[in-house]
């Protein structure tokens, strides 16, 4: 399944994102970035302006940003006007001659200088200054983990995402091209350097702002949405891999067919559909996916399929159309992103396949901390390998309990519910009330059991008389389907704490498809 291959143990450059929101920047509602920056690949240095709109809640004499220590801040202007700035190990005080009224701000940095280096990128993030086979300049960023703060001064925190998108205004050399989200506005070459220019006005994650710089030819093609919607696919692979580029199309639209049957229209169809080569494996940045898996296909349902690459676009749907308010509920982005895999075989090679699927997963789970951990925790914290398999298994024993006529549904109407996208960050508490009013029971014991603790279902089975058993669950408050096969015939039971009576010659079998992560107890 390669879930763990996404673990990773320590950040090179030590940082963090998300956490608890500093009270400087709580009153900060962040409206748009604008970066305008000269990329130097020889010299591996960064320098330009950060343009900052922000809606202030409040007055206050300080505005507080998150940059890395290893960018330099040369000047600021708040609304026009130089005020006066700290920079202090990560952190940008900007401590205004007057106080601030609320209202409007618009803060121009400059800086610049040498960003940190990603030590083993996605995972260990940073900028990655590589290199093609052909000896031109290949440049990737990552950050998930560190935020975006490696790249521009910013609120570095996932609950406040730019509500009007951000723009991105790269020069590179001459000959060289700029991947970035949204729209290419244009292209101006002048002495010797090209500058890019991406538009993206759709709401964006902090660490989808960013760029990618190589030797691309662009494979263009156009894809018709589940609602009738055209929008452009870009595919900025490098040159020397371009023969390769229509079949790897080929791939993508076929995954993106399933994602949009199970999730709804693809989300950003205002922009285009995109994917970038990278020399690290991938990563889910909004309408320019990572892409780096060099082509290596499995064979699922008799055609290629690249798991990596369906992977990280799933993320369009869970994790950049809905994303998390707080690091804590990262399940919602990988776990169901993950079941999305599960999807795809199901689709391709039938449901026996997708309970094959299930049932090894459930053997790799590490089950030593809870995939919800609580509140206001850090992306390092909340990142651990269960994320993704657990939380993909737990959708599959939500799926069993509501039935596919009610779960599919609810699936496709949370990921299209405007309550809960772009803008409106959500919290696992959104995502369980949402699916307990679909499946018409309160779903919060099941949540609590899988999601906030380490337990695993407790189901007992005990012999009460010849040929007779009592089946009952321990330590989950609620009636539960279960599939139960007594004298060769199945049968699908609800079971609670109470038990049922099952009349059997010999031992019943529970669970035989694995529907659930339990631990039997048999008296």
């Amino acid at each position: 399944l390669l879930l763990t291959f996404f673990f990773r143990d320590s950040f090179a450059q030590n940082l963090i994102s998300g956490g608890k929101l500093k009270p400087e920047q709580a009153i900060m509602d962040i409206r748009h970035y604008t970066l305008t920056l000269d990329v130097d690949p020889e010299k591996k240095t960064i320098n330009g302006y950060t343009d900052i709109d922000l809606i202030l809640s409040q007055p206050a004499n300080t505005l507080l940003f998150d940059l890395v220590h290893l960018l330099k801040v040369e000047n600021v202007w708040v609304n026009g006007k130089v005020e006066p700035f700290k920079q202090d190990s990560d952190f940008l005080h900007i401590n205004t001659a007057n106080s601030l009224a609320p209202g409007h701000l618009l803060v121009k940095i400059k800086y610049g200088g040498t960003p940190g280096v990603a030590v083993r990128p996605p995972w260990d993030g940073g900028f990655t200054w590589s290199r093609d086979s052909k000896g031109n300049p290949l440049i990737a960023i990552t950050d998930e983990g560190e935020g975006a703060k490696i790249l521009f001064p910013c609120k570095d925190h996932p609950s406040d995402e730019p509500n009007e998108g951000a723009d991105l205004v790269i020069t590179v050399p001459q000959g060289l091209v700029v991947a970035g989200p949204g729209l290419l506005v244009g292209v101006k070459k002048k002495n010797k350097k090209t500058t890019y220019h991406w538009k993206t006005n759709y709401t964006i994650n902090n660490y989808c702002i960013l760029f990618n710089v190589g030797k691309y030819h662009v494979a263009k093609r156009s894809y018709k949405t589940i609602n009738g919607n055209t929008v452009p696919i870009e595919f900025y692979v490098l040159e020397e891999d371009s023969v390769m580029a229509n079949h790897h199309l080929d791939i993508l639209e076929k995954g993106i067919h399933v994602q949009e049957k199970y999730f709804g229209e693809y989300p950003f169809v205002k922009e285009k559909i995109g994917i970038c080569q990278t020399p690290h494996l991938g990563m889910e940045h909004q309408t320019m996916n990572a892409y780096g898996n060099k082509f290596r296909y499995t064979n699922v349902g008799g055609q290629d399929f690249d798991w990596l690459m369906y992977h990280e676009f799933g993320h369009e749907w869970w994790g950049n159309k809905i994303t998390a308010k707080d690091w804590a509920h990262y399940w919602i982005h990988e776990g169901i992103c993950t079941f999305g895999e599960a999807l795809y075989i199901e689709e391709t090679e039938g449901k026996e396949a997708y309970i094959k699927w299930m049932r090894s997963a459930s053997l790799h789970f590490e089950n030593k901390k809870p995939i919800v951990l609580g509140n206001e925790v850090t992306e390092d914290e909340a990142y651990h390998p269960d994320i993704y398999g657990k939380g993909a298994f737990f959708m599959h024993t939500l799926r069993y309990i509501m039935g596919d006529e009610l779960f599919f549904p609810a699936l496709k109407g949370f990921a299209q519910d405007s309550r809960f996208t772009y803008s409106n960050e959500v919290t696992t508490n959104d995502v369980e009330q949402y699916f307990s009013k679909a499946a018409g029971i309160d779903l919060k014991p099941l949540f609590d059991l899988y999601l906030y603790s380490i337990q695993k279902l407790e189901v007992s089975i005990k012999q009460i008389e010849e040929n007779k058993y009592i089946i009952s669950v321990l330590n989950l408050n609620m009636p539960i389907p279960m599939e139960v096969l007594a004298d060769n015939r199945s049968k699908r039971l609800m079971v609670d704490k109470k038990g049922i009576v099952v009349t059997s010659k010999s031992l019943p079998v529970v669970d035989y498809n694995i529907y659930y992560l339990k631990k039997l107890i048999i008296e």
